[in-house]
């Protein structure tokens, strides 16, 4: 498939979650609140807005009681949890998330860094997380971490992530998302990895890129050609994994959204609200994100 023959990607925003875990600064709730209420105004329908993990671990995502408590609740918006157990998911359960995204990392070590389990026992944990939280309506979404490459045991056979992912579709997954944790995959991984995956499931294909390494917006445009559904960003490009060394940020919401209006992918999202957002959250943190459309402004201008 190719770019053109697509006509709208869901773009994730996943600012308020994998965004804000990795700053120093951590932002009040009702900070968290007004930076999710701008991204609505921006047009994002899909918010991936708190983490249900041990505080202790994750400090920043500490308050994601109190955060899903105020949020607004427009038609059509479906915010997101992530979930590493069973106590995360019923945490957001009772919270009133939509859907619930469950990491397995690809490899054994970092498995065991970023949730203290093997990649068995996260995959084990994964089925009955996955049963409770579609018994109770919520959809699925398995995300397969450091899927292109780790930080610790260097390069991800595409077949171990086409293991995990085979296992947990047939354990009730709804979407699988493939996460370049630290920035390493290239366009030619992208079409790779697709392709192997797409030999076992037909279901939503969601891609989680990082520009560690300047390669996410080339990653993000070759996954719209081979056919996502939908693709994670974060306002002004924050973000990043706290268990893994130099996973700096996320691709930024804006610059994807410029890309793909340019490539004629439809986003519904409107760029000069972003960049609104993108400034509210960055003078809360003290700092700009990498981004780079708010330096050089839309084209052609307004």
């Amino acid at each position: 498939m190719s770019g053109m023959d697509v006509q709208r990607v869901d773009v994730v925003e996943v600012g308020p979650r994998d965004g804000l875990q990795n700053e120093d600064v951590v932002l009040d709730s009702s900070a968290k609140v007004a930076y999710i209420e701008a991204l609505i105004a921006a047009g994002l329908r899909r918010i991936e807005a708190v983490s249900f993990v041990h505080p202790g671990r994750v400090p920043q995502m500490a308050d994601a009681e109190a955060v899903m408590a105020a949020v607004p609740r427009p038609p059509g918006v479906r915010y997101g949890g992530l979930v590493v157990n069973r106590r995360g998911l019923d945490r957001a359960l009772a919270a009133g998330v939509d859907e619930v995204n469950v990491i397995v990392v690809a490899t054994e070590t970092f498995c065991q860094r970023n949730q203290g389990t093997t990649i068995e026992e996260a995959i084990s944990s994964f089925a009955g997380i996955a049963g409770a939280a579609k018994a109770a309506g919520l959809a699925v979404t398995l995300t397969v971490g450091a899927a292109f490459g780790c930080p610790f045991e260097g390069e991800v056979p595409p077949a171990r992530v086409v293991g995990i992912v085979r296992r947990c579709v047939g354990a009730g997954a709804d979407e699988v998302a493939l996460a370049d944790t630290i920035g390493v995959g290239v366009p030619r991984d992208v079409r790779v990895l697709t392709e192997a995956v797409r030999e076992v499931t037909p279901i939503p294909l969601r891609f989680h890129f990082h520009n560690t390494r300047n390669t996410g917006y080339a990653n993000a445009l070759t996954a719209v050609e081979v056919g996502a559904a939908a693709l994670d960003a974060s306002s002004g490009g924050i973000g990043g994994c706290p268990f893994a060394p130099a996973a700096t940020g996320n691709i930024a919401t804006e610059d994807l959204a410029y890309a793909l209006r340019r490539t004629g992918v439809q986003t519904g999202i409107a760029l000069n609200r972003v960049l609104a957002a993108a400034d509210y959250v960055g003078e809360r943190l003290g700092h700009p994100g990498p981004a780079l459309l708010s330096r050089a402004g839309d084209f052609p201008r307004s």
